[in-house]
């Protein structure tokens, strides 16, 4: 049995007579069980390797002692030249304290290892930026989670990043520290969960509502999880266009509005309350009542295929939008969704169709910041990123299974790489002025070079081919759970 997971289609992998739900699950086990075996073959994603050529034995005079005394007093008189002289310029530091994981919670410092090297990989192969996994211990004396430290630990390690790229931390500190990295950081500080879900939302729901003839500032919507992304995605839209009075979101406690004394009093919450003021002005506190008739439903919430509700669905307005993103298993299959009205359905999983994630988002953006060497990344950026992706799917056709932009897709990171650097020089945040031709150009060459540097080292062997019998093994246990 060959397995050859190249393939879009997964199911394909799977007995004729399985259903749909449990094709679904058995491709989150299959892909879960070889995740396991494909780390330990490897040993993890990521390595280092020299940016430079090593030509004879002078050169390490040149690289190292005596020659590289003249690069420390460079940078000590001109510490923007770091960006210059160093690996600076293209390094993203991808900082976590593990506290939220995914859909798995708190999994310990070194638990968020795994999500943290991804970043570094997407961002290495699909936007050619470097970045290193980061995943620091945020707890204090008495055993809690310390925003405080995370935000003190940023500021002393931004002298060698170009930018930073907050990851997996829990609700509410991540709002506290994004926050204060954003005013106290001369580099960009990118809170991912947060800003980059919210962008490419922003950027699938904008072709969404293209394919059903429905502008963002008349669609009522409804959000289901009040995180860190739903919460930014809220204000994104809102900034974008859509009419706070036509939102109404939930957390675990019931709908956000001005009665929710919960989160008035707690300082904690005050992006959530922020939010209690500004959407659901009529104070409708229950599900049922509030996705009837909506125009799009966007939930970022507990996984599991039973957290958004098949009536639910089916109460929804004509030509409903249902984006189901909780990872790793949405909140409702896609098939379910459909069979109850919905007409285009969204997931963060790339096996179905429509993936909103923000591998699409996060390596365009930083590498256009980092390109114009921005001193931080803007509202303005991120939404003129989410409407680069809109307008890149669009040009080359979007269907109600097809509204995004997808990784495969090379040239969409340095069009919004090239897209975002001209934001961020029309708001005069960028240290460089370059032209837009000037940004793709370098850019595009950036990712080139990244995965002719992947492909050249499985060619030559370097980055072996994981054996067949470990995707045989992976995908018979998958087939064997569910049945």
């Amino acid at each position: 049995m060959n397995v050859d997971i190249s393939l879009k289609d997964l199911d394909s992998l799977f007995p004729g007579d399985f259903t749909e739900e449990q094709k679904a699950r058995a491709k989150t086990l299959f892909l879960k069980n070889l995740s396991l075996e494909a780390h330990q073959f490897y040993g993890g994603k990521m390595q280092t390797l020299p940016r430079c050529g090593i030509f004879g034995f002078n050169w390490f005079n040149v690289w190292y002692t005596p020659g590289v005394s003249k690069i420390s007093t460079t940078i000590r008189d001109d510490n923007d030249s770091s960006f210059a002289l160093s690996s600076r310029g293209n390094m993203v530091a991808v900082v976590s304290d593990s506290t939220r994981v995914l859909g798995d919670g708190d999994c310990t410092p070194p638990g968020g290892l795994g999500v943290m090297e991804g970043k570094a990989m997407l961002m290495k192969y699909l936007g050619g930026v470097d970045a290193v996994p980061l995943c620091v211990d945020s707890r204090d004396a008495s055993g809690k989670n310390n925003p405080d430290k995370i935000i003190e630990f940023v500021k002393m390690v931004q002298h060698s990043f170009g930018a930073i790229n907050l990851e997996d931390i829990s609700q509410p500190n991540c709002f506290k520290v994004l926050d204060e990295l954003r005013e106290t950081c001369d580099i960009p500080v990118w809170h991912d969960d947060a800003q980059g879900t919210a962008c490419v939302t922003l950027a699938g729901l904008i072709n969404a509502l293209k394919l059903v003839n429905k502008k963002l500032s008349e669609v009522r919507i409804v959000l289901l999880g009040a995180g860190a992304s739903n919460t930014t995605i809220a204000r994104l839209l809102m900034t974008d266009g859509a009419d706070p009075a036509k939102i109404i979101m939930f957390d675990s406690q019931g709908s956000l509005h001005t009665g929710r004394k919960d989160i008035e009093t707690d300082t904690r919450n005050y992006r959530k309350w922020e939010l209690c003021q500004k959407t659901n002005p009529q104070g409708i506190k229950d599900m049922d009542t509030a996705i009837k008739g909506a125009d799009v439903l966007i939930a970022l919430s507990t996984p599991g295929p039973d957290t958004v509700k098949r009536e639910w669905v089916r109460s929804m307005a004509e030509k409903a939008i249902v984006f189901a993103c909780a990872n790793p298993v949405p909140e409702i299959w896609p098939y379910a969704a459909k069979e109850e009205g919905a007409y285009i359905v969204a997931t963060g999983r790339g096996d179905f169709p429509n993936q909103v994630n923000n591998s699409v988002c996060f390596p365009g953006i930083l590498k256009g910041a980092l390109l114009v060497r921005s001193r931080k990344i803007t509202d303005g950026m991120a939404i003129r990123c989410a409407h680069s992706i809109a307008d890149f799917a669009e040009r080359r056709g979007i269907s109600p299974e097809n509204i995004i932009a997808t990784m495969e897709e090379t040239e969409v990171f340095a069009v919004e790489a090239a897209d975002v650097a001209m934001q961020a020089i029309a708001e005069d945040v960028a240290r460089v002025p370059m032209t837009w031709d000037e940004v793709y150009q370098q850019a595009k060459a950036d990712i080139a070079a990244s995965r002719s540097l992947v492909a050249d080292m499985q060619r030559l062997g370097h980055i072996k081919e994981p054996p067949q019998e470990m995707l045989e093994a992976a995908l018979q246990s998958a087939i064997e759970a569910v049945k």
